[in-house]
C-alpha cells in the first residue's frame, strides 16, 4: 500500500477516531485504526465493538491495500509534522514509513486480518435529522445521563418518536435518578418501528453523534440494523450498539401540579449559584434555594469553611418555601439554556422542582430535592 495525503486531512480523520479507539488494549488491536486505500480515497475505520466509525478522505492513492497502526501514536505523529503533502507506504511485516518534508518515521504495524468485520449498513429508508438541531437537543439533555456503570439503562440517552398534538416528534431524554431532561422536535412522519418502541444510545456513542452532528450543515441519516443504530453524514459512518434494557417511565417523574411560579434571570442565577457552592459541602454540593415574594435568597453553610448568603430580585407570588438542591445540578440545566430568563416551577419543599425556558415549550428539566 502507498499513498500521499495532505496533513490537515489526515489529521482530521484520526482525530475523529481518538475517542472510539479501545485504551484498555484487552485486545491490542482495538487500539489501532484500520487504514485502506481505494482507487481514489483512503478509508479510516476505528472500533471498540460496541461503537465503531468508517469515514473517507480523498487522497492520491500510487498502489491499494490496508494496514492497522496505533491511532494514538499515529495522531501523535502526522499531528507534529511540517503542513504539507505526507507520504504513506506499507512494508513488509506490517512496518509503516511515513515520509513529510525531511522527517521520516519507521513504525511497527498489526496485520489488517486481526481487525474485526466493519459490516455493511443498509439505510433504505432512514429518518433525517438536521445537524444543528440535533447538536442543541443533545447539548440540552447529555449533561444528565447516569454514569453510574451499574444503573446500565441510564447510561446513555432516550430517544423515541410520538405522534402528538403538535405533529410529529423526536423526544430525547436522560436521567441519572437525581435529575431528568427532556426535549422534543418536529420531524417527518416516520414508521421506524424502533423509534416508536423507545431506543437508549450508549454515552460513548451519544459523544460521538455530538460531534458528528456539530461538524458541518449536512443533514444526519439515522437507521437501525438488529441491535444497533447506523448513523451517516456525508462520508462517514458511525455504528453502535443500543443499549439493552428497558428506560423508565419518565412522564411519571415529571410533576403535573407544580402551579407555584418563578420567573428568574437564568444567567445571574448561575453565577449565584456558582458563588454560593464555592462554600458547600464537596461531597452534596447542596445550597438552599429560599422563595420568597419578588425575590429569592441562595445560601451555603458549611462548619469547616463558614457560610454565604445572596439574595436577587425575581419574578415570584407565591408563599415562602425553601428547598435544598445540588448546585452541580442546578448549574449544568442552567448552563444548556440559551433563553434569558427560565421558569422555575415548584409545589412545596419535599417535590421536585421543574425548570423550563422562558418561552421554549419542547424543553423541560426536572431536579430532586435534597435534605440539607
Amino acid at each position: 500500500m502507498n499513498f500521499k495525503i495532505e496533513k490537515q486531512v489526515f489529521l482530521k480523520g484520526l482525530a475523529k477516531v481518538q475517542g472510539i479507539v479501545e485504551r484498555k488494549n484487552t485486545i491490542p488491536v482495538l487500539a489501532n485504526v484500520l487504514i485502506e486505500a481505494g482507487e481514489e480515497t483512503v478509508c479510516l475505520t476505528a472500533t471498540d465493538l460496541e461503537v465503531g466509525m468508517k469515514a473517507y478522505y480523498p487522497a492520491q492513492i500510487e498502489a491499494p491495500g490496508r494496514i492497522t497502526v496505533s491511532a494514538k501514536k499515529l495522531f501523535e505523529i502526522i499531528r507534529e509534522l511540517p503542513e504539507g503533502e505526507i507520504s504513506f507506504k506499507a512494508k513488509d511485516n506490517c512496518w509503516i514509513e511515513i515520509r513529510c518534508g525531511k522527517a521520516l518515521f519507521n513504525l511497527v504495524g498489526l496485520s489488517p486480518e486481526e481487525f474485526p468485520h466493519f459490516p455493511k449498513t443498509d439505510q433504505s429508508e432512514p429518518v433525517i435529522l438536521k445537524s444543528a438541531e440535533l447538536a442543541g437537543m443533545i447539548e440540552k439533555t447529555a449533561f444528565a445521563m447516569s454514569t453510574d456503570e451499574t444503573k446500565y439503562n441510564l447510561n446513555g440517552l432516550f430517544f423515541r418518536y410520538e405522534e402528538t398534538d403538535s405533529g410529529p416528534n423526536l423526544f430525547l431524554v436522560a436521567t441519572d435518578g437525581h435529575r431528568l431532561t427532556k426535549i422534543g422536535c418536529q420531524i417527518p412522519v416516520s414508521e421506524c418501528q424502533e423509534l416508536r418502541k423507545g431506543i437508549i444510545f450508549p454515552r460513548k456513542g451519544i459523544n460521538e453523534l455530538r460531534k458528528l452532528a456539530e461538524e458541518g450543515e449536512a443533514d444526519i441519516q439515522l437507521s437501525f440494523r438488529e441491535n444497533s443504530a447506523v448513523i451517516t453524514k456525508g462520508t462517514t459512518t458511525i455504528l453502535m450498539r443500543l443499549v439493552d434494557g428497558q428506560f423508565p417511565d419518565y412522564e411519571r417523574v415529571i410533576p403535573k401540579t407544580n402551579d407555584l411560579i418563578a420567573e428568574i434571570p437564568a444567567e445571574n442565577f448561575c453565577h449565584a449559584l456558582r458563588r454560593m457552592s464555592t462554600l458547600a459541602s464537596e461531597k452534596s454540593r447542596g445550597i438552599k434555594v429560599s422563595f420568597k415574594q419578588d425575590f429569592l435568597e441562595i445560601s451555603s453553610s458549611n462548619p469547616e469553611l463558614g457560610d454565604a448568603r445572596e439574595e436577587m430580585e425575581i419574578s415570584y407570588q407565591g408563599p415562602e418555601i425553601a428547598l435544598g438542591f445540588n448546585a452541580r445540578y442546578l448549574t449544568d440545566i442552567l448552563q444548556a439554556n440559551d433563553e434569558e430568563k427560565i421558569l422555575f416551577k415548584i409545589k412545596d419543599n419535599i417535590s421536585p422542582g421543574l425548570i423550563t425556558p422562558g418561552n421554549a415549550k419542547n424543553y423541560l428539566a426536572v431536579i430532586m430535592p435534597m435534605r440539607l
